[in-house]
């Protein structure tokens, strides 16, 4: 061997196949924060009926796609002991080849509390989440703040404000599973949807806090049970466990992205539709039902089905094109719409407005609901709110008048005052500034009154109601081309279809149209 080749040559002193120090040190650090290094809080965690932080990102990811951001961030006071990952598992990969954005607290570290170093870690994620336009999906299961380390080094966390920047730009989706408080509510309450399991429970703060401030001492399933929060409408969807959990969120994000491509669609049988409206505008009916033939087969997501109940709000495919379905349930009050019925449909229609899905509107409804106990609610503001939104909207507008359409309920409705790219009706359709039996009550008091007994006045009044409906009916709207047309119900699904078929695609937009207001 010459002395050049020597040089050549340096002398570590360790096989080629050994990892050097810094990189054996480093990736130990890694692989201390995996489930494998942590079996007993593993056990922990599986005993209380939960997967890990790092079970919900495999799950939830495509294999081998997920890019950790922050795996070795540690708590910022380390007399704290170890954190790993400080407690928030988050990065970004593939979910059925669609880039999203996920966060994960993990209870098994300090109980999934928030802390100066994650909420960093959170507020650099969202920052390149916005930058990509990646939808964003938070599971929550937390106390909030983290009492220990309450004081912030590097200035105020951004986190729910980040959040708030992304309502309307990306789709947001928070899972809730277990405990979730203080901040990790403030996150649900941000989202665009939030999708609870059964015995999960969520506060605005914890029990210790409320007990400290208010002298209330609870459990958490007494401060804040789905139950609750299920008919107040601060949840959209409650799921058995986290596998449902997760089937809906993918089934939610499928409305707005690629994830979870469904099947071919398939329609059901259309002719059940002709006699679902009952003619005598007082029977009720489950409007519901309409909505599921109208749709595809298996694709109807009702969101907030408990809370605002004389509206039903839905996402669905009609021919594999996605919608967004308002449509009035003569079941609660006769389809009247009361103040948690507008505030619900204000909201669905800024968030199908949002993300540019058409939206459909099936009107059977009385006006907005009247009454001391409707006045007590704020109905005259909350009303107001329902036109606003849909004044706003940029998106294709259907209305389908099934029988009522009174009122400033109608008005918003999808009325012809709206312009909506189609407005049709069904046999049963009937319209009137209010009631007819009210409108006949003051125009034909004085007769009414002047009438020698009951029933002689009853005959009046059901012959002056009879005239005006027969003057109000969708078939005379029709011939004054008031409507574009009275239709069979059975061949609503593919006029509908036929007509989200000629629409142009969205234009691609460089911002959001306008945040989704959380209410």
């Amino acid at each position: 061997m010459t002395a050049g080749e020597d040089r050549n040559e340096p002398d570590t002193g360790r096989s080629d196949r050994e990892m050097p120090p810094l990189l054996a040190k480093a990736m130990a650090a890694r692989e201390s924060t995996r489930d494998e290094a942590r079996p007993e809080a593993v056990a922990r965690q599986h005993a209380r009926g939960r997967w890990t932080a790092r079970e919900r990102i495999a799950a939830l990811f495509d294999p081998d796609t997920f890019v950790e951001y922050g795996q070795l961030a540690q708590p910022q006071i380390r007399s704290l002991g170890d954190g790993p990952a400080d407690g928030l598992v988050m990065g970004v990969g593939q979910v059925d080849g669609v880039s999203v954005c996920a966060f994960t607290y993990d209870y098994t570290v300090m109980g999934g509390s928030q802390s100066p170093t994650n909420h960093r870690k959170a507020d650099r994620m969202m920052e390149v989440a916005e930058r990509n336009r990646w939808p964003v999906v938070f599971w929550s299961e937390g106390a909030g703040a983290r009492a220990t380390e309450l004081f912030y080094e590097s200035g105020t966390a951004t986190t729910f404000i980040q959040l708030a920047r992304l309502s309307g730009w990306v789709p947001i989706v928070t899972i809730l599973s277990g405990p979730s408080f203080a901040g990790q509510a403030n996150i649900a309450g941000t989202s665009d949807v939030v999708i609870a399991t059964r015995d999960s429970t969520m506060g605005l703060s914890g029990p210790p806090l409320v007990r400290s401030a208010t002298g209330e001492d609870l459990t958490p399933e007494e401060l804040g049970p789905m139950s609750l929060h299920e008919r107040t409408g601060a949840v959209d969807l409650v799921v058995d466990d986290e596998t449902a959990a997760l089937q809906t969120a993918r089934r939610y994000l499928s409305y707005f992205t690629d994830v979870a491509a469904p099947p071919p669609p398939v329609a059901h049988d259309q002719t059940p539709l002709r006699t679902m409206v009952p003619e005598n505008p007082r029977r009720a009916y489950d409007v519901r039902k309409i909505v599921e033939i109208l749709a595809d087969e298996n694709s109807v997501m009702e969101l907030r089905p408990l809370f605002g109940r004389c509206l039903s709000t839905s996402l669905c495919r009609i021919e594999g094109h996605r919608i967004g379905v308002l449509a009035n349930n003569p079941m609660f009050g006769a389809g009247a719409i009361d103040s948690e019925g507008s505030a619900k449909f204000s909201r669905f229609v800024e968030l199908c407005n949002a993300y540019d899905l058409p939206l459909l509107f099936l009107c059977d409804t009385p006006g907005f609901m009247i009454g001391t106990a409707a006045e007590k609610s704020a109905i005259v503001r909350h009303s107001a709110r329902t036109l606003v939104a849909v004044s706003a909207a940029d998106v294709p507008i259907l209305g389908v008048i099934l029988r009522k359409a009174y009122g400033l309920g109608y008005y918003a409705m999808g009325s012809d005052a709206l312009d909506p790219d189609l407005y049709v009706g069904w046999p049963t359709a009937e319209f009137g500034g209010m009631g007819l039996e009210g409108a006949v009550n003051i125009v034909y008091r004085d007769e009414l009154e002047a009438a020698p007994d009951d029933a002689t006045q009853r005959e009046i009044r059901d012959r002056r109601v009879a005239e005006w409906k027969e003057r109000n009916t969708g078939l005379e709207f029709a011939r004054s081309f008031l409507l574009d047309d009275i239709i069979d119900p059975a061949e609503t699904r593919d006029l509908i279809a036929r007509l989200l078929a000629t629409f142009p695609a969205p234009a691609p937009r460089e911002g959001r149209k306008h945040p989704i207001d959380p209410w």
